[in-house]
């Protein structure tokens, strides 16, 4: 089993860290040339790409570690919120002789939508 730092994801996001982090070198020592040649503006423009890489660092620690669900635990969610659909269905069909029409058709809409199948997130 791979670990989470030779994964094929994590390969990728080192690659990128390694040139966000090359890209911040060289911009921060073209500014500090150009403000050693007195572009005075330059100065804090010198002291903002280290600042800016530490960003790209956090942003790679962040994705490395993001946990991926276990199918087990997708599966367990996915029983979780059918059951409470089915409970919410059950509430909604004991109440519906009381129900005001348009309520029942913007609770109808509600439910259709709740039966769309979520889209998976990035990495999870």
């Amino acid at each position: 089993m791979r670990t989470k730092f030779l994964s094929r994801r994590a390969l990728g996001l080192h690659v990128v860290l390694i040139a966000w982090l090359t890209g911040c070198v060289l911009a921060a020592s073209w500014q500090i040339s150009r403000a050693i040649d007195g572009n005075s503006l330059s100065y804090l423009y010198s002291m903002e790409w280290p600042v800016i890489g530490v960003f790209g660092v956090l942003g790679w620690y962040a994705l490395l570690n993001t946990e991926r669900h276990a199918e087990s635990d997708e599966v367990a969610r996915r029983q979780y919120e059918d059951s409470m659909r089915e409970r919410a269905r059950w509430a909604r069909e004991a109440q519906r002789d009381e129900e005001d029409p348009a309520l029942a058709a913007y609770n109808d809409h509600l439910a259709e939508l709740a039966e769309v199948p979520k889209r998976r997130l990035w990495g999870h």
